[in-house]
């Protein structure tokens, strides 16, 4: 059993007699990719050893009574458009310049985004993770106020659902591009587009019966009281890297009657939740690493 944990305090949950061995892990640069992390630890004889069978990593607040668990995430594809063109002095109307083409990426990445949030407010069954979200978080460019740039950068967070083929919305992204200038081009900041040999899309099975680990998790919920909501998680964890290598893993964080406030000012956690937080994850825990298979 592998847990990936936040805190030094649940350090307490590993020091109990277990069946199976159980390991925390505390890993770098989780926030900007896990390249120098996670990604390679998973590649290292260390890892091999440690003959992990399951593992667990964060989740998130849940403002109401019930509890997340993610048994899948989105890819994390932040990216860069380059838009070059024609540099020149303000005071003209020139051509084929880099804040036309800018201005017409902008526009259709931005109105992918309409379409993504329009089935999201549609479609009541659906939650965050299962559609992609597209934001603009950087523009790049400029020398002085009467000087048309030779090139406009702009960059976008982009998250991508389980559920979409990562070769077709490629495609799609090349298209967006082309179609603002031919010699507009894009790369992925953090991580290449991740292969389908790379499991990138893998998700845990979370069906009652099918799957060992999520039945030792939900019954040691259940004997604490945790109502469980499934799905994708709408960010990117280092638990991607050990579904890649076909660990089943889950995100979860019990952490309930919270708002969620990822990055956001005064991100707060109550004492009494976070008191039960540790009883939840002792249960959890001594359930998963006493499994007799």
């Amino acid at each position: 059993l592998l847990v990936i944990l936040k805190c030094y305090k649940y350090n307490v949950l590993l020091t109990m007699g277990f069946r199976s061995s159980s390991y925390s892990l505390y890993f770098p640069d989780e926030e900007t990719g896990g390249l120098d992390g996670m990604k390679n630890f998973v590649k290292s004889d260390v890892f091999k050893k440690m003959n992990v069978g399951f593992a667990l990593d964060e989740g998130h607040a849940n403002p109401t009574d019930n509890f997340y668990v993610f048994y899948g995430e989105r890819t994390v594809l932040p990216i860069k458009v380059k838009c070059p063109g024609q540099p020149g002095h303000g005071s003209q109307f020139l051509t084929n310049t880099a804040g036309e083409k800018l201005y017409k990426v902008i526009d259709s990445f931005l109105s992918y985004r309409d379409e993504q949030e329009h089935l999201l407010k549609e479609n009541k069954n659906l939650c965050l993770g299962d559609v992609n979200t597209v934001n603009l978080t950087m523009l790049e460019g400029g020398v002085q106020y009467n000087v048309v740039p030779a090139e406009l950068n702009v960059g976008f967070d982009i998250r991508v659902s389980p559920t979409q083929d990562l070769t077709k919305f490629e495609e799609k992204i090349t298209s967006l591009c082309k179609s603002a200038g031919e010699d507009v081009t894009y790369e992925f900041v953090v991580n290449k587009l991740p292969q389908a040999s790379e499991g990138q899309n893998q998700v845990t099975c979370v069906e009652d019966g099918k799957n060992p680990w999520w039945d030792a998790f939900s019954q040691a919920c259940k004997h604490q009281g945790v109502n469980l909501e499934k799905q994708i998680l709408c960010g990117g964890t280092d638990i991607r890297y050990l579904r890649q290598v076909n660990i089943p893993a889950l995100g979860f964080s019990p952490i309930n009657r919270t708002p969620i406030l990822l990055h956001d000012n005064n991100e707060f956690l109550n004492e009494k939740i976070f008191l039960r937080g540790i009883e939840i994850y002792k249960t959890i825990i001594s359930a998963l690493a006493n499994m007799k298979n």
